[in-house]
């Protein structure tokens, strides 16, 4: 047991707390269960009467590739994923979601830092939440998506962060250094759409939810703000999406314009070492009576032949401004 009178750890991977108002006789549950394994199903199996396809696809090994909403009559199953940093990429985080009159189960695998720290909020500091005086499983609901939308913000400002960077990475001439970053926050975005991308029809579900204690306008009210919320983050993906596709556009015209500068001084060069290694294998010709090479100084003679001539060649390219 903890020193919180609220908090009871049940195993290494399950904890409930417990959020009552004392002048009440109503009272909200909130177990958390990290890591399902098969003494966590049939923890659950013992305590509550949920339906086996459920309980199932709440295990560790289970993972979901779309988000749901199912009302079984009892109870309210659904999953949602929700972007995690892991080993430096942005993972699909699955969250399980029991909801029933006078209790919330969340069964999750991945370490979910925004649901640890709500968790221990509603541990320390019960009093502060709306569940405490509304003392109501919707709206304990809308309080933990609330908070895990909100950690999306933050992955999305640091999205934002990076993307000054690139900007300022690209104009100072870096193109090489800017591939490899473009390329990692192109991966990012698609992941974080990819997870988020139904978000908005599933809490649209929850808009109607109903509650025996507290009034519907104000549980509409509250899931309609989480709407918005999705509706919001959705509109800064799809800005951010543009952005980083305007910026790899600019610096592939960079890379490219570089690539043209490169090409064309190679260009310039092969033509003009054409011509002397065409008269450099001219005079070098065993031939009799060859202008220029029985004469005492005719070595210089030639090299000052070349010379004019790379002169007169550089002379010409920039008359057609080839050389800008």
């Amino acid at each position: 047991m903890s020193d919180y009178n609220n908090y009871q750890k049940i195993n290494a991977n399950i904890e409930k707390v417990i959020i009552d108002d004392p002048k009440t006789i109503t009272k909200v549950e909130w177990i958390n269960i990290n890591n399902a394994g098969q003494r966590e199903i049939n923890y659950l199996k013992e305590h509550f009467h949920f339906h086996q396809e459920h309980l199932k696809a709440s295990t560790g090994r289970a993972f979901s590739y779309r988000p749901m909403v199912i009302n079984s009559g009892k109870y309210l199953f659904m999953i949602l994923h929700f972007p995690v940093f892991s080993h430096g990429e942005i993972m699909a985080g699955e969250i399980e979601f029991f909801v029933g009159h006078g209790y919330i189960i969340t069964v999750h695998n991945n370490n979910i830092q925004a649901l640890a720290d709500f968790f221990e909020t509603c541990k320390k500091s019960p009093a502060d939440l709306l569940t405490y005086k509304a003392e109501s499983s919707a709206i304990l609901l809308s309080e933990i998506l609330h908070k895990l939308i909100k950690s999306c913000y933050i992955i999305l400002d640091e999205n934002s962060e990076a993307i000054d960077k690139v900007e300022d990475v690209i104009f100072a001439k870096e193109q090489k250094k800017a591939v490899s970053t473009i390329l990692d926050l192109r991966h990012n975005i698609i992941n974080i759409r990819k997870i988020l991308q139904n978000h908005k029809n599933i809490l649209q579900k929850l808009v109607n939810i109903e509650s025996s204690i507290v009034p519907q306008k104000e549980i509409k009210q509250s899931y309609e703000r989480l709407v918005e919320h999705s509706k919001r983050i959705w509109e800064i993906l799809e800005n951010q999406k543009e952005m980083i596709e305007v910026l790899n556009s600019t610096n592939e015209s960079l890379l490219n314009h570089q690539l043209n500068t490169i090409m064309k001084t190679l260009t310039i060069f092969s033509v003009i070492v054409f011509p002397l290694t065409w008269l450099g294998g001219l005079f070098g010709m065993n031939v009799i009576n060859m202008p220029l090479v029985n004469l005492k100084h005719g070595f210089w003679y030639i090299l000052l032949l070349m010379v004019i001539v790379s002169i007169l060649m550089l002379l010409f390219f920039r008359h057609k401004k080839w050389l800008k």
